[in-house]
């Protein structure tokens, strides 16, 4: 097999300077919420994100999507499901992961630890540290879909003045 060949310029393409990267206080509809505030920093590929406005600078999508997430002490996501596995690995601070039709499951993952969450599985997160921490976020497939939202989680978000486009795009409700 021969190898192949890539220029400067195209790996340059391939290329995500953390300090260069720009984040979303809204990557999903749930963040409207206070338990769920934090940032996303998409680096490979759009993920599963409902910000519209996001900013992905590596577009090249090889079977994987990669973020990483900001989140202060006990800040998280809502339960949630989507048609692909997600990994999640914290590199600072601990994080816990839910899962289950109501989250009734929780494993709290140290710096470095993985946990692979399969297909069809409702999950969620939380920042345990009493600092800000940093989780990386790996969504398989190319196109890995939208996220369907736990039915509290949605009610919430509806109650708060949100919802989701038809393209599964955040929209405020008093505008749309």
């Amino acid at each position: 097999m021969a190898n192949v060949q890539v220029s400067k310029a195209e790996m340059l393409e391939r290329v995500a300077v953390f300090k260069n990267l720009t984040s979303s206080s809204r990557p999903l509809v749930d963040a409207v919420l206070p338990q769920f505030n934090r940032e996303i920093f998409n680096i490979i590929g759009g993920g599963v994100t409902e910000d519209a406005q996001m900013k992905v600078p590596i577009t090249a999508v090889d079977g994987f999507h990669m973020s990483i997430i900001k989140a202060g002490p006990q800040k998280g996501t809502g339960l949630h499901n989507h048609k692909t596995v997600e990994v999640f690995m914290p590199l600072t601070g601990s994080w816990s992961v839910q899962w289950g039709d109501h989250g009734e499951n929780q494993m709290t993952l140290d710096q470095y630890d993985v946990i692979s969450v399969p297909i069809g599985v409702m999950r969620g997160f939380r920042n345990e540290s009493t600092h800000e921490a940093l989780m990386l976020a790996v969504v398989g497939g190319t196109n890995p879909g939208s996220v369907e939202w736990a039915d509290d989680v949605r009610q919430a978000v509806r109650a708060k003045g949100f919802d989701l486009d038809g393209a599964g795009k955040i929209i405020e409700l008093a505008k749309a």
